[in-house]
């Protein structure tokens, strides 16, 4: 799928172009998400990122996207401050969860979202950050034990492979929420990786850093292989970043300026998959 070389090529044209540091983006550069600077915000980006999956399907679709997911679960928290507790959130059917996001109509597996909203921690999130004192890397690995939603892993060719898309994009939220403070300091976010999903592939397979036949979006294998290849590449990026201009970039910023590329392209051609990990 991604010969060595190419790949190589296509990280030294892109890190040329940026002239060795990324464009700084806001984290909330639309105004998009609820902040109260407390507790109220954490259980409000688990949630958030705990539903966060399928939009692929409707990159067409205008009025079903992560906006309106993330914009639906402000309004409803600025209608009802209790509408994520932990008591609510065992209640709610998928067709209930939906209809208070004021969405046209449903996503598919809207029970299946549902169900993935309960957890440990008494259904608390700011507990479960608190939890993990400072370590990103530990706050990636908790919800994946008490959230099955957040288990993105699979046996490839006899191996375990652990993605953890949207167990890190909690981390990287918190982050950039809190601005780096509060339950958004850690002291490892250069540990986390770029986040594996459907948009920053396209985004760089555009850029010239990854080429593959689009023939393969409809193999599973294929689809996974992908997924790590866009890590390997980025994390190849940094590398040549550090090496050029002893810059140390993050991989979640290097995240956030590839997805708002994606995302700003409605004719970014990308695979769609029915999925819960992203």
């Amino acid at each position: 799928m991604v010969k060595e070389k190419r790949v190589k090529e296509g990280i030294e044209k892109v890190v040329e172009t940026i002239n060795d540091s990324i464009p700084i983006i806001e984290w909330d550069f639309e105004g998009t998400h609820y902040f109260d600077n407390g507790p109220v915000t954490v259980q409000y980006l688990l949630v958030l990122d705990a539903l966060n999956f399928c939009f692929g399907l409707f990159i067409l679709d205008k009025d079903l996207s992560y906006y309106h997911l993330a914009l639906g679960l402000k309004a409803a928290l600025q209608n009802d401050k209790s509408v994520f507790d932990a008591d609510c959130l065992q209640k709610y059917t998928g067709s209930e969860l939906w209809k208070w996001l004021i969405l046209p109509r449903p996503l598919p597996l809207t029970d299946e979202q549902v169900r993935l909203l309960r957890g440990n921690f008494d259904g608390i999130a700011s507990k479960l950050v608190e939890s993990c004192a400072n370590p990103a890397v530990m706050l990636v690995a908790l919800p994946t034990c008490l959230f099955p939603g957040f288990c993105d892993h699979t046996v490839y060719k006899g191996h375990q492979i652990f993605l953890y898309k949207r167990a890190q994009i909690f981390a990287s939220d918190l982050r950039g929420s809190f601005k780096g403070k509060g339950y958004g300091e850690f002291n490892d976010i250069g540990a986390i990786t770029i986040f594996a999903d459907y948009i920053v592939p396209a985004v760089l397979r555009q850029l010239g850093v990854l080429r593959y036949n689009s023939s393969l979006a409809g193999i599973i294998e294929a689809k996974l292989e992908l997924r790590a290849c866009l890590i390997y590449a980025v994390e190849k990026m940094r590398e040549l970043i550090w090496k050029k201009s002893g810059k140390q970039v993050l991989s979640v910023d290097l995240d956030l300026w590839l997805w708002s590329i994606g995302v700003e392209c409605p004719s970014l051609q990308h695979r769609r998959t029915l999925s819960t990990y992203y």
